[in-house]
């Protein structure tokens, strides 16, 4: 999800001095502000954890339809078994 054209709220944040001249770095590298740099740090990062979160959901129901996958073939062999 994009971040580019959302509400812009004034915030105030502590960091290393290592950090704010990193930002100040790349913001210039990249010809954009300083605040510009980390709102798309931090939209990467929420990002990369919705990413992950899906990839959990995902395994969770895979596993869960393959064990209802294989508690169904057998009751249906059995079922099967019993009218043979």
């Amino acid at each position: 999800m994009s971040t580019e054209g959302s509400l812009v709220r004034k915030i105030t944040v502590s960091l290393p001095d290592d950090l704010v001249a990193f930002a100040d770095q790349e913001a210039a590298r990249l010809n954009i502000s300083r605040s510009r740099l980390i709102a798309r740090a931090l939209a990467r990062t929420r990002a990369e954890e919705e990413q992950r979160l899906a990839a959990e959901g995902y395994l969770f129901y895979a596993e869960e339809a393959s064990a209802f996958g294989e508690a169904s073939a057998a009751a249906i062999a059995g079922a099967v078994d019993d009218d043979g």
